[in-house]
């Protein structure tokens, strides 16, 4: 359950004849489905999570980082026992809000600047630069004026504001038609992040032409291969990666399907990849955090490209990592926000394999019907090692949801757990099957049922 705001009534903890401190951990938008994986922490007992204003005020679509930081600034104020941690596990807002109220509080947590030259697509780049060959071409264009790409980049190419969120806005272009299209697009769209990114932007001594740079676009060249991300924190100065997560796409299409934990990589590459995130967030500076980077592995021709990097663990992956290892990944988080060892288990878990799956649909549409909890909860009980989290809710339109990516709508996230990869194919198709989603085209009055 969700703590809610107020004076901690229980300071201390007995039970095992010695005195336990309970640490207070403020959460911003703290949600029931990532409390339940926090509580199942090790030394959860000696924990207390308290959510820190919620999802919904957070994950709008007018984000006002003036209003949000002082909400959160009066909440901390008004508790009336020790702040001994603030964290997030969200994108953009929440990854700029916990550094700036860690500084505020006297607890632990990395650099805004760190952060913000991870999070700036455009900044990151020339950081990256600096230090590793495992980068594309990339420029910077303002999507009020560009009419074309910069002259040094050939298509295809992908289109991206230098702030955006889980691939929302992100446009795949192969010619001069569609980057216009992609163009006119991001004009409409690029201030729902682009504004508040660049009041924060503003807070800080950027470079020259990083500055006034929030509503701005990157502009790179696609490349192909296996896409990974690597999981890992620094803490002193060190970098450590704790794991690396597969994700597989739709066919043919530019969404995932599904991530997949531990990703099937040679050992040689999983080294590489080590190597190559270590001097990247060395080089920038990032501390006293959790991270993750998303990577391209290129096997025909073994060459590694580094797509973005997240200064934040992904809350995505937490379930994978508790399958597997035992312990869900938020444990590097709390860990360094309180200066404990953030240290995590490997092969310690229920299943060899785990996978988070995106059930997904390709047009707009109405949902007439959606399933239970009962529904749901039948479904996990018949299919084991599974756990159903619905998104799309009846009588919602698909475009409506927030925070989709540029190509599809999600209905329903999957976390599989298994000890084959058949074997989690087979339980993700049993799921889907029995989920009684009912949709209604928005063109006509066609009913499909999505199995």
């Amino acid at each position: 359950m969700l703590t809610p705001p107020g004076p901690a009534s229980i300071p201390t903890r007995w039970g095992t004849g010695k005195h336990v401190d309970i640490k207070n951990v403020f959460v911003l938008g703290l949600d029931e489905l990532n409390a339940e994986t926090l509580n199942a922490l090790p030394h959860a007992e000696e924990y207390r999570f308290h959510q820190l204003l919620t999802p919904d005020e957070l994950r709008t679509q007018d984000i006002q980082l003036r209003h949000l930081l002082a909400a959160a600034e009066r909440q901390l104020y008004r508790f009336e026992g020790t702040i001994d941690a603030i964290i997030g596990y969200w994108d953009f807002p929440v990854s700029s809000l916990v550094p700036i109220l860690c500084q505020r509080f006297g607890t632990i947590g990395p650099g805004l600047e760190a952060v913000v030259k991870c999070e700036h697509k455009y900044w990151s780049r020339l950081e990256q630069r600096q230090v590793i060959d495992e980068c594309p071409g990339f420029g910077l264009v303002d999507p009020q004026k560009a009419t074309t790409p910069p002259p040094h980049l050939e298509y295809p190419l992908w289109v991206k504001p230098v702030k955006s969120a889980g691939s929302t806005l992100a446009y795949h272009v192969h010619d001069q038609h569609e980057f216009q299209r992609a163009m006119r697009l991001l004009r409409d769209g690029v201030g729902w992040l682009g504004e508040p990114f660049q009041y924060i932007l503003d807070h800080l001594h950027a470079p020259a032409g990083i500055a006034a740079s929030g509503q701005g676009c990157l502009v790179e060249e696609a490349v192909s291969g296996t896409q990974v991300t690597v999981e890992g924190y620094v803490q002193h100065g060190a970098v450590h990666v704790y794991g690396v997560v597969g994700s597989v796409g739709y066919p043919g299409r530019e969404s995932f399907l599904r991530f997949q934990y531990p990703a099937a990589l040679p050992a040689n590459v999983t080294e590489r990849l080590t190597q190559v995130t270590t001097r990247v967030i060395g080089h920038i500076g990032l501390d006293h955090s959790t991270f993750n980077i998303e990577f391209f592995w290129n096997e025909e021709n073994d060459t590694l490209t580094l797509l973005e990097i997240n200064p934040r663990h992904s809350q995505s992956h937490a379930r994978l990592f508790q399958m597997v290892d035992g312990v869900p990944n938020h444990h590097a988080m709390v860990s360094l926000a309180l200066g404990r060892d953030p240290a995590l288990p490997r092969g310690n878990g229920r299943y060899r394999i785990a996978t988070k799956w995106f059930l997904r649909r390709f047009s707009d549409a109405r949902v007439r019907r959606a399933p239970t909890a009962e529904e749901v909860a039948r479904v996990e009980a018949d299919v084991p090692g599974t756990m159903i989290h619905p998104v799309a809710q009846q009588d919602q339109l698909l475009s409506a949801l927030p925070r989709q990516d540029s190509y599809s709508y999600q209905l329903a996230d999957l976390y599989i757990g298994a000890e084959t990869e058949d074997e989690l194919i087979d339980k993700y198709e049993r799921c889907v099957a029995a989920l009684p989603y009912e949709l209604e085209d928005t063109a006509d009055t066609d009913v499909e049922n999505v199995h």
